[in-house]
C-alpha cells in the first residue's frame, strides 16, 4: 500500500472519528482551522529542512510526487490526520472526565 493511500485512508478516518464517531466536531469550527494553520506554517518549515537537506528521502513511486516546500503533500495531510485524530480525543476525554464525579469529589468537613 503507497503513503498517498495510508495518508488518505488516515484522513478519512480522523474526520470520521470527529464528525461522526466521537462528534466533537472540531474541523467544523473557525478556532480549529487557525490553529491549524499556526501548525501548518512549523510544518512546511520542519519538512523544508529535512526533505530540502536530503535528511528524509521518499520513495518516488509511493507518493503521487507533488511536494509543497520539498515535501511531498502527502507529508500535510498525514499532519492533518494527526492533529485532528489528537486533538478529537483530547476534546472527548475532556467532556467526559468533566462529568466524572471523581473530578469534582464532595466536600469534607475538616473541622475535626
Amino acid at each position: 500500500m503507497s503513503y498517498t493511500v495510508l495518508v488518505v485512508l488516515g484522513v478519512a478516518a480522523a474526520v470520521a472519528a470527529d464528525l461522526w464517531l466521537l462528534r466533537t466536531r472540531l474541523v467544523t469550527r473557525r478556532i480549529f482551522w487557525v490553529s491549524y494553520a499556526i501548525i501548518v506554517v512549523f510544518q512546511l518549515v520542519s519538512n523544508g529542512i529535512l526533505t530540502g537537506f536530503g535528511i528524509v528521502v521518499y520513495d518516488p513511486g509511493a507518493t503521487t510526487g507533488l511536494r509543497i516546500a520539498y515535501a511531498p503533500v502527502e507529508d500535510l495531510l498525514f499532519g492533518f490526520a494527526l492533529v485532528t485524530h489528537t486533538l478529537t480525543w483530547w476534546v472527548w476525554w475532556g467532556r467526559r472526565l468533566d462529568r466524572s464525579p471523581r473530578r469534582h469529589p464532595a466536600p469534607t468537613d475538616r473541622r475535626k
